[in-house]
């Protein structure tokens, strides 16, 4: 599965491991659901440790 088709991505912080789901987006960010991680702003921080997005690797 290529990056652009998955639909988690996970915190790779230690102690983390936060998975952004797409199906169903982000509450404590106001992300709605259907939104893939590719359309997160550049700013969007893992609601958990504060990670930026460079911080997330597809599973």
């Amino acid at each position: 599965m290529s990056e652009e088709e998955s639909k988690l991505w996970q915190c790779q912080m230690q102690s983390c491991g936060y998975i952004y789901n797409s199906e169903k987006g982000c509450k404590k960010s106001k992300i709605p659901k259907d939104v893939r991680f590719e359309e997160l702003p550049d700013t969007w921080r893992c609601p958990l440790c504060g990670a930026g997005k460079k911080m997330f690797k597809p599973v």
